[in-house]
C-alpha cells in the first residue's frame, strides 16, 4: 500500500515533467533500471494520454513512454514452476520477472498501473508486441492454493493469453508481475481506451544484460528523440593491460573449494565443473568474479550483513546461470580415513568490505558460519565424503583476498592442513583479467581484530583441533544440484555426498496472435511456487512484505 506521502505526489499536481541527471539511452531516452514507477492513463484536452509516473529518483517525474527504456536486469531471472502453464499451453522455464516473488530484495524496476487519474475505468490493451520471446502480465497472491487456483492473467503475447484488461478507476496502484521469456529488446505497444478517448504508446524494454540499454532507441525504435548536449569532451582511457595472463577467471558455473588427498597429506585445490567434466586448479591460479547479477538488497532478518535494503553481492544456495557457485568438497576422503570432521576456516580478508557464509537454520532463522565483520578467524566443520553449498555475501565492490585453511585429523592421529589465498573480484569496477591471483601484491593494511569494513588482514593462526559430532542444519529442499562428488543437493544434509553448511566451530556467529520475432515457449503466469520449491535462482526464504500482486 502506498504511504500518504507517495499517494500525495503521484497525483497530477505533485508531478513535474522532465528531469535531469538520469542515465541516458540512444536518442536521449531515460533508462529506468530500478525503483517505483506507475503507468497511468490521464485526461488531456478532451482525450486520453498514457504516461509514466517515475518515482525512482529524488523527485517524482512524469515521462512519456516513448522517451523511456525500461531495463529488466539479469538478476531478475527467476525459476518459474507454473501451475497455470498447462492451461495456457506453455512449459515451465526460468523467466525474467518484475514484481516477482523476490522483487523487494532486488535492484530492479517496480512498474505498476495507476487508474485513479483517468476519471473512471479504462480498458488497457496489448495492441502490439515485438521481441525475441514472449511477454505476459499477471497477478497472484502468496496465499493462493496452487493445487486448484491459477494467477489472474491480464495480458500476454501468446495465442492463449488475453489481450486486454480493465484498469479500475479506483485502482491506486495495481502491481502485476511482468514476465519475459527471453533476453533482448522487447517493444510493448499499449492502447488505453475510456469511452471515445484513446491513446497508444510503445514502451521499449531491454531484458537481461546481453544488450546495453544505453544503445537502444525508445518507443518503436524508429524515431530518436533529441540527444542531450555533451557537457565536455572525454579522452578515452587506454585499455587495461592484463598483469596476470596466467590467471584463470571463473565468473559462472560450479566450483568446489576442495580438500584433496596428496601422498597421505591434505591439499587445498579448486575444482571447476561437474563430476563428469571438470578441471583442477591451484587456488593461486584462479580469480573468482562475482558479476553484477549477484547484486541485491539485504533482506529483513539478515542484519549481520548490514542495514536491510542496502546493497550486497549475494551468491545463492542453488545454481544461477550467471553467478559463480562455490561449494566445499571432501569427496576425496572416506569417513574411515578421518577422526571426526574436516574444518575449513577463514583466517583473513583483505578487501573493501566483509565476507559472510551462511545457511538457513534448522529451526528457522539463519545459521551464520563465517562473518569477517565480527572478527576472524571463523570456521565451520564438514564430514568426509561430503559436498556442501552455502550462501555467500560480499558487502562492497572491489578486489578481495580471502585466506582459508582446510584441516583434519587423520584416523592414525596425524593432523593435516593446507592454507591458501583466493582472489575475488566483486562487481564490474575492476577487470578480473588484470588481477593477480592468490595473495596478490597490494599493500596489506594493519590487521583489524573486529573485522571492520575497511581493508583488514590477520596472520593465519595454527589450525584448531578438529571437532566431531557437531550439529548441522536441517536439509533445505532445492531442485538445483551439482553432480560433483556423486550426489549434491545445495544445502542438503547427511553423509556420503551432501552436507548442510551447519556445524560451526568457535569463532562463528550463529543467528536467528500478435506478431512476435523469435522463438521459445512462453511462460505467462505464476512465480509464487518458486519460493516453495526454492529453485534455480537467487530467491531465498525470507519474510515477504507484499501479499498481493
Amino acid at each position: 500500500m502506498l504511504t500518504a506521502a507517495i499517494a500525495a505526489f503521484v497525483g497530477a499536481a505533485g508531478l513535474v515533467a522532465g528531469g535531469s541527471g538520469d542515465a541516458r539511452a540512444a536518442g536521449g531516452a531515460v533508462v529506468l533500471g530500478e525503483g517505483e514507477l506507475d503507468i497511468a492513463p490521464r485526461p488531456a484536452d478532451g482525450d486520453l494520454q498514457l504516461q509514466i509516473h517515475d518515482r525512482s529518483g529524488a523527485a517524482p517525474v512524469v515521462r512519456e513512454p516513448s522517451t523511456v527504456v525500461l531495463h529488466v536486469p539479469q538478476l531478475s531471472l527467476q525459476y518459474t514452476p507454473n501451475p497455470a502453464a498447462n492451461a495456457l499451453g506453455t512449459t515451465d522455464l526460468d523467466t525474467w520477472q518484475l514484481n516477482g516473488w523476490a522483487s523487494e530484495d532486488l535492484f530492479a524496476p517496480e512498474p505498476g498501473w495507476k487508474g485513479t487519474e483517468a476519471g473512471g475505468d479504462t480498458e488497457v490493451t496489448l495492441s502490439g508486441y515485438d521481441g525475441p520471446g514472449d511477454f505476459g502480465m499477471f497477478t497472484y497472491t502468496q496465499e493462493m492454493d496452487w493445487s486448484d487456483q491459477a494467477p489472474d492473467i491480464h495480458l500476454g503475447s501468446t495465442g492463449e493469453a488475453p489481450r486486454s484488461f480493465t484498469l479500475s478507476g479506483d485502482e491506486e496502484r495495481k502491481l502485476p508481475v511482468w514476465m519475459f521469456t527471453a533476453e533482448g529488446v522487447h517493444r510493448l505497444t499499449f492502447t488505453v481506451t475510456r469511452g471515445a478517448a484513446t491513446d497508444t504508446e510503445t514502451l521499449a524494454v531491454v531484458v537481461g544484460d546481453d544488450v546495453d540499454p544505453a544503445d537502444v532507441l525508445p518507443g518503436d525504435g524508429s524515431t530518436p528523440t533529441a540527444a542531450p548536449t555533451p557537457t565536455g569532451t572525454m579522452t578515452p582511457s587506454p585499455s587495461p593491460t592484463a598483469t596476470s595472463p596466467a590467471a584463470h577467471v571463473i565468473a559462472r558455473g560450479h566450483v568446489d573449494l576442495a580438500a584433496r588427498k596428496a601422498d597421505g597429506d591434505l591439499e587445498f585445490q579448486v575444482r571447476e565443473g561437474s563430476a563428469e567434466d571438470y578441471d583442477w586448479y591451484e587456488p593461486d591460479e584462479v580469480v573468482f568474479h562475482v558479476t553484477p547479477v549477484a547484486r541485491r538488497k539485504i533482506p529483513q532478518g539478515y542484519d549481520f550483513l548490514g542495514t536491510p535494503g542496502d546493497q550486497v553481492w549475494w551468491l545463492p544456495l542453488s545454481q544461477h546461470p550467471d553467478i559463480v557457485w562455490p561449494g566445499w568438497s571432501t569427496t576425496d576422503w572416506a569417513k574411515r580415513e578421518i577422526d571426526g570432521r574436516f574444518t575449513y576456516r577463514l583466517d583473513s580478508v583483505r578487501g573493501p568490505g566483509d565476507v559472510a557464509l551462511f545457511s538457513d537454520g534448522s529451526l528457522g532463522g539463519t545459521d551464520v558460519q563465517v562473518n569477517s565483520n565480527d572478527g576472524l578467524p571463523d570456521a565451520a566443520t564438514i564430514n568426509a565424503d561430503t559436498h556442501r553449498h552455502t550462501y555467500w555475501a560480499f558487502t562492497a565492490e572491489g578486489v578481495y583476498r580471502t585466506t582459508w585453511t582446510w584441516s583434519a585429523t587423520l584416523a592414525d592421529g596425524r593432523e593435516v592442513s593446507d592454507t591458501e589465498t583466493i582472489a575475488w573480484v566483486v562487481g564490474d569496477d575492476v577487470d578480473p583479467s588484470t588481477v593477480t591471483p592468490g595473495a596478490g601484491d597490494e599493500p596489506t593494511a594493519t590487521p583489524t581484530a573486529t573485522g571492520s569494513p575497511s581493508l583488514s588482514a590477520s596472520a593465519p593462526p595454527s589450525p584448531p583441533a578438529s571437532s566431531s559430532g557437531l550439529p548441522s542444519a536441517s536439509p533445505t529442499a532445492d531442485p538445483a544440484s551439482s553432480a560433483s562428488g556423486g550426489v549434491s543437493t545445495a544445502g542438503g544434509s547427511g553423509s556420503g555426498g551432501t552436507d548442510t553448511g551447519g556445524g560451526s566451530v568457535p569463532g562463528s556467529t550463529p543467528t536467528g496472435g500478435l506478431a512476435s520475432t523469435g522463438t521459445g515457449a512462453a511462460v505467462l503466469a505464476g512465480a509464487a511456487a518458486a519460493a516453495l520449491l526454492a529453485g534455480g535462482t537467487a530467491v531465498i526464504a525470507v519474510r515477504r512484505r507484499r501479499t498481493a500482486r
